[in-house]
């Protein structure tokens, strides 16, 4: 599960989630990863893109 970047922030003690975007984005899946992991999901595909039993 994912965590909006507003509820992160306010973990963090960041008054402006702008700057713990700019800060950790390096760290967040993009898109094409989330989506590729989910099809892999749906495809009884594991990780490195072989099915598995």
């Amino acid at each position: 599960m994912l965590e909006s970047v507003k509820a992160l922030s306010e973990y963090l003690g960041h008054a402006d989630p702008g700057f713990t975007l700019r800060t950790y984005t390096h760290l967040m899946p993009t898109s094409e990863d989330r989506t590729r992991r989910a099809v892999d999901k749906v495809l009884g595909l594991s990780s490195d893109g072989l099915a598995t039993a």
